[in-house]
């Protein structure tokens, strides 16, 4: 029989009482006396926008913060010495972070060692034991995957696990009894995320107390049990899942804010007339003979499973993946199948879903992303004309609240993941393109950055733009777009508008 993760028993004390937690920085208080509970067994989501104080509470846990006096936090009934990591790895607390700290290039058992060590026989490594290890640790989870695999070999999904493996290994000194898990399904397709959700139901099983920071709310009636709500460093709200919907809990962050993004949506209603973007033909990777008419202020959305084509469709008009076939006209132009130069040059602009990867450099600064599109306003022979530049970028950080102030000469790296996406949406916006391609545009972003995306989305529209947002989140296609196109191994098999444009009807089309 496999042994338990941790000592922490059903019935127990709690895997996490924290009270009165409070951080200031430099005369502003980033969290305001926060209780917060975890019971053994427990999947607790821990929400927020933004800067609501999500990552200070976690830290402190973790001993990089020191809290203000008077907080109390226990582990398993036993008090939490602040400040010291070492401190806390003792108490039981363990996290994965979104970037999961894994080595590619290195195998899965090498991985798990990393932290604590190999065991050793006569000064060597005893290889026989340390995979047999290795098997039981990954086990413990679910999962059946070979050591000795590069981890680079692995999908998104296991080397997930093997981060939370890794964390979770058996220490007789200090047996785990809180998993904090920071956005872990952020980077996931949406197939591998039950994959994920599954490994933490196993945690949990074993008496260990989860804390899971998520910004996807389908995630959290799915997994949760109860549901913190942070803002602006405030607990708003404990309550159990049972009882809330979703509605209910974007309310309790911001307001109704899908409602508002349906009814500014509606207002457009774009009139009849000729299409300014044709799609004709187009064969790319599974998606097969696609054709599409957008006209002028009109959100078309793309939905379909991961595989179906739909994460394909997009970077195919755009002409950063190739076609195979087909053709893509704007207004008349010709948009090449293997330039996304010219497509630029056409009016298109294309935000893909990977901003790390894909949509920017992170390592320059806001001010040099937000002018890479376009160079021509602001160049002035032999010279970028900085002060201009500076003046025009500052003018969209502010119209789309970027933070922190000072965010136009940081590198984009350092800017929360909501603010990256609104300056590369700023990035494109200043172009004033007449197709907008915009993939997952709100994945991993907080509900109020998602009310700002969805708001300047509707206005591009309402300045003539033709849009088309592919997303996995049914529910924003259904607020956000005139029309839901759904695509199932890689043929349209529905085209959906007013009344039948339902999440319902989405999947299951999508699904059929």
């Amino acid at each position: 029989m496999t042994a338990p993760l941790s000592a922490a028993t059903a019935g127990s004390t709690w895997s996490l009482q924290a009270e009165n937690v409070s951080k200031t920085f430099a005369g502003q208080m980033a969290l305001k006396g926060v209780d917060l509970s975890v019971a053994p067994g427990e999947v607790h989501a821990l929400v927020g926008e933004n800067g609501s104080g999500k990552s200070t509470f976690i830290k402190i846990l973790t001993g990089y913060h020191r809290p203000d006096d008077g907080a109390v936090v226990t582990i398993a009934g036993e008090r939490l010495a602040f400040g010291s990591a070492d401190a806390s790895y003792r108490a039981g607390i363990r996290v994965v972070h979104q970037d999961l700290g894994l080595v590619d290039s290195s195998s899965v058992l090498d991985n798990l060692s990393f932290n604590g060590g190999f065991r050793t026989r006569f000064g060597t490594i005893s290889a026989r034991e340390e995979a047999a290890r290795a098997r039981s640790d990954l086990e413990l989870l679910g999962l059946s995957i070979d050591p000795r695999r590069l981890v680079r070999t692995l999908s998104p999904a296991l080397r997930t696990g093997v981060a939370v493996a890794r964390a979770l290994r058996t220490d007789e000194q200090a047996p785990v009894r809180l998993l904090i898990l920071d956005e872990p399904t952020a980077t996931l397709p949406e197939d591998e995320v039950e994959r994920l959700l599954e490994i933490v139901r196993t945690v949990a099983s074993r008496g260990v107390g989860v804390i899971y920071v998520t910004h996807r709310f389908d995630e959290i009636f799915r997994i949760a049990q109860t549901v913190t709500v942070l803002r602006d460093g405030v607990n708003v709200a404990s309550r159990p899942i049972n009882g809330l919907d979703r509605r209910s809990l974007v309310s309790l962050l911001v307001g109704a804010e899908l409602d508002e993004t349906a009814a500014e949506s509606a207002e457009l209603n774009p009139a009849e007339s000729a299409a300014a973007v044709r799609v004709r033909g187009l064969t790319i990777g599974r998606v097969r003979s696609f054709d599409l008419d957008v006209q002028p202020g009109e959100i078309v959305g793309i939905a379909g499973i991961t595989g179906s084509g739909r994460e394909a469709l997009l970077a195919g008009i755009f002409g950063s993946a190739q076609r195979t076939a087909g053709t893509v006209t704007v207004d008349g132009v010709t948009v090449r199948a293997d330039r996304p130069d010219h497509a630029v040059r056409a009016g298109v602009a294309y935000l893909p879903p990977d901003r790390k990867t894909q949509g920017a450099v992170m390592d320059l600064t806001v001010r040099e992303n937000f002018s890479l599109a376009d160079l021509k306003p602001i160049w002035r022979w032999p010279v970028i004309r900085r002060a201009a530049e500076r003046q025009e970028a500052q003018s969209w950080l502010d119209r789309l609240s970027v933070r922190p102030q000072d965010a136009l000469k940081r590198p984009l790296s350092t800017l929360s993941g909501g603010n990256q996406q609104k300056v590369l949406m700023a990035k494109w916006l200043r172009c004033s393109p007449r197709l907008l391609l915009l993939d997952e545009p709100t994945q991993g972003v907080d509900v109020p950055a998602k009310a700002i995306l969805h708001h300047e989305i509707v206005e591009a529209a309402r300045g003539g733009a033709c849009v088309m947002v592919s997303s996995a989140d049914t529910d924003e296609l259904v607020a956000l777009c005139h029309r839901v196109v759904v695509l199932a191994n890689g043929r349209v098999v529905a085209e959906l508008e007013g009344d039948a444009k339902t999440v319902a009807a989405i999947s299951h089309h999508a699904l059929a």
